[in-house]
């Protein structure tokens, strides 16, 4: 069947080239391809937010652009790219701690993830009572309020709200669920009990940076090093800049003869338009 479909759309292409009007449409088609596979890999890349793990910060049904050439270009930097036999990165410019950065998810270099830039390579990094801790200096952690929001699942969840500062004076909201201490089952942690708000030292290695999102007790990161871990340079995929559109979703699911499809666009979150990140 498959052999056939392929037959087919040679046999189209063919009559369409033979049409010289066609000809020039196909020309202008491919040129087009070619423009935004080029913007795409070398410029900026769209990406949504597919999970709450950067809350406040970055929603669910935020879409937001990625400067892919803050960092320079990896094999990631393109579509399939993890196939390319070439390793390390072309005009390597090195992440800033507290960037919001996208990468490849070291267990299979193909899964996109975006969390915050926390530790650099050579930084001992420490998380006691929630205080981030980097070589023995501990950021600022200042209770502002509550932050409430729908879980994707459609239920309200509530989190108390934090400016923290890092080691370099920058600012950035994070937050902290009330209902949850942070303890995680042993699965988490090769068969041991894993506190997300307490923690061993991690020396990030050479070459590595220590990532972490900022719905802190709600996000797989570098503090678990049998998921995330430490990120390579290599995987870096590019910095968060711009959002550009931001969709609530409804918290009820489309359902077409019992089969449930997806939830629906509610509204356009207007003020979120344009943010800078």
């Amino acid at each position: 069947m498959n052999t056939i479909l392929i037959i087919l759309i040679i046999i189209v292409i063919i009559y369409l080239l033979s049409k010289e009007k066609m000809i020039e449409v196909f020309r202008t088609f491919i040129f087009a391809i070619l423009i935004a596979v080029f913007l795409r890999s070398f410029a900026f890349e769209p990406f949504t937010i597919p999970s709450g793990s950067m809350k406040p910060n970055l929603l669910v049904g935020d879409f937001l652009f990625v400067s892919k050439f803050s960092y320079g270009f990896s094999k990631y930097s393109v579509p399939y790219g993890r196939y390319l036999p070439f390793n390390g990165r072309l005009f390597f410019s090195k992440p800033k701690r507290g960037d919001i950065a996208v990468f490849k998810y070291p267990g299979d270099n193909k899964t996109d993830y975006i969390k915050r830039i926390i530790g650099l390579p050579g930084d001992t990094v420490r998380i006691t009572d929630g205080i981030i801790i980097i070589n023995d200096q501990p950021f600022n952690k200042e209770k502002i309020g509550i932050f409430e929001d729908f879980h994707r699942n459609g239920y309200l969840e509530r989190f108390d709200l934090y400016k923290e500062t890092n080691d370099v004076n920058e600012e950035y909201l994070v937050i902290d669920d009330i209902s949850f201490d942070g303890i995680l089952a042993a699965n988490f942690n090769e068969g041991e009990v894993f506190d997300l708000n307490n923690t061993n030292d991690y020396i990030v290695p050479n070459g590595h940076y220590f990532v972490m999102g900022d719905n802190r007790e709600h996000s797989s990161d570098s503090r678990i090093l049998s998921q995330v871990g430490f990120v390579n340079e290599q995987n870096l995929v590019g910095k968060a800049a711009m959002i550009f559109l931001s969709i609530k979703y409804s918290n009820e699911k489309i359902n077409i003869f019992g089969l449930q499809l997806g939830k629906y666009p509610d509204k356009v979150r207007l003020k979120r338009i344009g943010k800078l990140l």
